[in-house]
């Protein structure tokens, strides 16, 4: 395979950061044919932007193009796992954001679901579904990508360069995903994303987390799991009044916008994630690493490398200076190559060239399994109040 033929599914945020991470691929030919969503008129947007050939509003039309070996998922989390089944089917490699699946609701829940159905039930149900993921993917002879970014992010990768060659100990890590709320409308409601800010926004540091730790398994020749989960989740916003949530845009209707999530590995170490929509300032995400021979702080956000002052936000209209600010007034950090820093353009080399080599990548469905079936047994945690085996 010489060139990589892509469909894309799903015009919204992550279309555009997978759009600029193709842009940007090196020693592969990367063919952006065709990007699907209901909203044609979005689609036909991000095809303008990013040079993308045509548009459709039917993702079957991907699925029967025989010019498409690979399909981006990009979509909201509940139509993740039936796409990435039919995509497998077609013979597609599959690029899928995060996260994997989740419980969305079935037939019969009370309402609403994320106050009303039982965690437990929550995490066999996602379970039972993560196990057919998995069946289809290792069964299809085709390579599942998961865009986890934290993954790529250059000081995550330095970070385990050092943890192999060492082959240091880690004792712990703590990893941080927080900001002011999503611009999602649904990112208050349990029914289109799967939970709050555990889900939305901690699978991140988590995944990375677990993929350092996994680094660490392989270096020293051991076999690391986690054992033990114990999760506190909450609606701190609730405490806020009207005139309060000018600065805050986090809308909860039925999921958490604060959770703070202990793992604890095989090993008897530990990791702390810490998710939050309360958060001001921009995005605030990093891991940090505890070895028995070293401290690692990486951090993913990209501050330092250029500061602006502005008294006015006239002429900056086009500009974007950081991500989830509210405003570019003031002394501002501005995000500089953010999307080398962040993992993105590393992300979309390796799943160029893992399906133009039909080769495992770095991030895959494992990872993506693993993710998913702890932050369920979290939620499972945080309602009852205590620890739960794994």
């Amino acid at each position: 395979m010489n060139t990589v033929t892509v469909g894309i599914v799903g015009a919204g945020y992550a279309s555009h950061l997978h759009c600029s991470g193709y842009r940007k691929v090196h020693g592969a030919s990367v063919r952006l044919k065709t990007i699907c969503d209901v909203d044609t008129g979005r689609a036909e947007k991000m095809a303008s932007s990013h040079g993308i050939e045509e548009t459709c509003g039917d993702f079957r039309a991907l699925l029967e193009d025989k010019e498409i070996d690979l399909i981006d998922i990009c979509t909201p989390p509940n139509l993740h796992a039936h796409m990435i089944k039919d995509a497998l089917s077609a013979g597609k490699h599959v690029i899928c954001e995060k996260p994997l699946t989740g419980y969305f609701g079935t037939d019969g829940d009370p309402q609403p679901i994320g106050k009303a159905v039982s965690k437990r039930k929550m995490y066999e149900m996602v379970s039972k579904e993560v196990d057919e993921l998995l069946n289809a993917v290792k069964s299809s002879g085709r390579q599942f990508m998961y865009a986890e970014n934290y993954v790529y992010a250059p000081t995550v990768r330095k970070a385990a360069e050092i943890i192999e060659n060492k082959k240091s100990r880690i004792l712990f890590m703590k990893g941080e995903e927080s900001l002011a709320g999503s611009s999602s409308p649904v990112a208050g409601r349990w029914d289109r994303t799967g939970g709050g800010s555990l889900i939305r926004v901690g699978s991140h540091p988590l995944s990375g987390v677990l993929w350092l730790k996994q680094v660490e398994a392989r270096a020293r020749g051991e076999e690391i799991k986690v054992r033990k989960v114990c999760c506190d989740t909450g609606v701190a916003t609730s405490v806020l009044g009207e005139s309060e949530r000018n600065c805050i845009r986090a809308n909860p209707y039925d999921v958490e916008d604060l959770a703070t999530l202990t793992l604890t590995f095989s090993d008897g170490t530990k990791a702390l994630i810490v998710a939050s929509d309360t958060v001001l300032g921009g995005t605030n995400n990093f891991i940090e690493i505890y070895a028995h021979d070293a401290a690692l702080i990486c951090r993913l956000t990209p501050p330092g490398n250029m500061d602006t002052y502005f008294l006015d936000e006239k002429g900056l209209e086009k500009t974007v200076l950081a991500e989830m600010l509210p405003t570019s007034v003031g002394w501002q950090h501005v995000f500089v190559a953010d999307e080398i820093l962040r993992g993105y353009t590393g992300e979309l080399q390796d799943f160029v060239e893992s399906a133009m080599q039909n080769r495992q990548p770095l991030s895959g469905i494992d990872l993506a399994a693993e993710t998913i079936r702890i932050i369920y047994a979290a939620y499972w945690s945080a309602e009852e109040g205590r620890a739960i085996e794994l």
